[in-house]
């Protein structure tokens, strides 16, 4: 068990925030498929991303293939299980596609491993 929180091992521990990622962007992906428009405001914030310099080009351009077809094949990108969607999870371009009541919800069930009333 992880010294710091009592009945938790340390590899749940590191497996957290890698579920949590997961949790959030099955969301989105269910919000893409719902509204296509979400697609056309992930490649516009990728398109600012590479203009300002604010992110990484590796990122840029990982997600600049990744938002490329429809947005039922996106929405299934970004919830891929392997290890070159989890990266990209990490800095993604559909922040503020979920509202923040929305997304707690959804945090706090995925790090808790329970599922959400709300």
């Amino acid at each position: 068990m992880h010294e710091g929180s009592p009945g938790i091992s340390a590899n749940d521990e590191r497996e957290r925030p890698r579920r949590v990622s997961l949790v959030l962007h099955r969301a989105v992906a269910e919000r893409l498929r719902e509204d296509p428009a979400v697609l056309g405001r992930a490649r516009a914030r990728v398109r600012s991303w590479r203009e300002t310099g604010q992110v990484h080009p590796f990122y840029v351009d990982r997600w600049e293939e990744a938002l490329r077809g429809t947005p039922e094949e996106v929405a299934a990108r970004i919830v891929d299980p392997g290890e070159q969607a989890c990266a990209l999870r990490q800095v993604s371009p559909f922040a503020g596609v979920l509202l923040p009541r929305e997304r707690w919800a959804l945090w706090r069930s995925a790090w808790t491993g329970r599922s959400s009333s709300t």
